[in-house]
């Protein structure tokens, strides 16, 4: 595709390098340049409405034209546009957001340290627990364990907490200290036969053998998401939740719970923590936090943790670590005015209604000859294509069906993210029935397009 040089494409194409992105391939098709959104819907260049099916990246909650949250952050750049959080400086809006998030998220979370994204909050996670076990007399106690497709970043310490080949490929990730365990993806790794139930007893006694492998006085921490986002949307299995958690308590090992995407309202409940009946140590929180109208990003953590932190912050004199817009005094205003209307139009109970709705709608393709599996709670989903659906066999190339759903689901008008075998589903809360129905609508012709009515 030829783009005239002085058009966005081609200005896009000569001087703009983008993330995940095959440059390559960029080079020659060009962007899709968004020039507004309005409620669930973007517009390009050109006029052309799309449903956004994925929030802009699992985040736009409110959607795309929230007068309140401009007005909140005209009204802080007008009365304070900066102040930074070193040295016991302050400022009102992120003093009363960390405080806000203490009260609302799950019981034991006492404490805020707030970053500029997901991918530096998990890398902070990491600092932070290294810190605290250096503080409390345990320097051997460093190592994470993450799973295999959980996704938490891609700074070089975040990045290596994800377990997915494309974040690590060329970049010489991961790097040595994190350990990877299974996918608890039933589904797709289960063995014949086995229950949910005993699929988790399974990933369970996996995590306790690398524990003891590694020696449980080596190990710091279990990172995961309570429900797998950007590895294509994985729920997790009868039991796994409370059997994970069981083995480390066992061992004192950490509970990391990345609800970057999970959180404020995804999963039908406010946190995901809340939805499988996790008791995280460490909560780590962004994208839905402003609704991406700002970049922000919040770790919540136990008092256990602070004080072993703060004991070692007066030993050495500081915690030499922070970041020059974190808790950025714009962000925070946006988040608590964005937390404020997440409770006030009652959005969390909204998003579980609308995802039964999303839901069903999806199930009703399960019986295609090519799709795999269709699965998610509340308004997070993903659609599995396969070539052989009794072998569970994905496309060749790998991904080609997918790309091919979410190509065409693009020319009818809607956006979605193409994730593997995967056609994953992420609308903004705010999405009333009536568009519900039109973005379920719009995924049935692209299914259409692709396999033929």
């Amino acid at each position: 595709m030829t783009h005239l040089p002085n058009s966005l494409q081609g200005r896009d194409i000569r001087f703009l390098m983008h993330p995940v992105t095959n440059a390559r391939a960029h080079e020659r098709t060009g962007p899709l340049v968004i020039a507004r959104g309005e409620g669930v819907r973007v517009f390009d260049e050109d006029g052309n409405a799309y449903i956004e099916g994925m929030a802009g990246l699992w985040s736009v909650a409110l959607g795309f034209s929230e007068p309140r949250l401009v007005e909140a952050a005209t009204r802080q750049m007008e009365r304070l546009p900066y102040m930074h959080l070193f040295s016991s400086r302050g400022q009102e809006p992120s003093i009363a957001l960390a405080e806000k998030l203490v009260q609302m998220t799950p019981e034991g979370l006492d404490r805020v340290h707030f970053t500029n994204s997901g991918s530096e909050a998990n890398d902070t996670v990491i600092k932070m627990v290294w810190f605290w076990n250096n503080a409390i007399g345990r320097p051997e106690k460093k190592k994470f364990i993450a799973r295999l497709k959980g996704y938490h970043g891609i700074t070089i310490g975040s990045g290596s907490l994800t377990g997915l080949p494309g974040n690590h490929k060329g970049f010489d990730l991961p790097l040595d200290f994190v350990r990877h365990v299974s996918t608890p993806h039933h589904w797709r790794e289960a063995h014949e036969g086995e229950s949910e139930e005993a699929f988790s007893d399974r990933l369970a006694a996996e995590l306790e053998a690398v524990i003891l492998a590694e020696g449980p006085g080596t190990v710091a921490a279990f990172i995961a998401e309570p429900l797998v986002g950007a590895g294509g949307v994985i729920e997790p299995p009868a039991g796994y939740w409370r059997k994970v958690q069981e083995v480390c308590r066992r061992h004192d090992v950490l509970i990391v719970a990345d609800e970057v995407i999970n959180g404020f309202g995804r999963t039908g409940r406010m946190f995901a923590c809340e939805t499988y009946d996790i008791a995280p140590d460490i909560l780590v929180l962004s994208k839905q936090i402003t609704s991406s109208y700002q970049p922000l990003a919040a770790i919540v953590f136990s008092d256990r943790i602070y004080q072993g932190i703060a004991d070692g912050s007066e030993r050495l004199g500081t915690f030499g670590h922070g970041f020059t817009t974190a808790g950025h005094p714009v962000a925070t205003a946006v988040a608590l005015e964005n937390l404020a209307i997440i409770e006030e139009r009652g959005l969390v109970e909204h998003a579980a209604a609308m995802g039964r709705i999303l839901q069903a709608g999806l199930r009703r393709h399960a019986d295609h000859p090519h799709v795999g599996e269709v699965r998610g709670t509340g308004l997070i989903a993903a659609v599995e294509f396969v070539e052989d659906k009794a072998a569970k066999q994905g496309s060749t190339p790998p991904g080609r069906l997918a790309q091919a759903v979410a190509a065409a689901a693009q020319r009818n008008g809607l956006l979605l993210r193409p994730i593997g075998e995967a056609v994953c589903f992420c609308p903004p809360l705010i999405i009333t029935e009536a568009e519900m129905e039109e973005l379920l609508e719009r995924f049935a012709r692209a299914m259409g397009e692709v396999f033929g009515a």
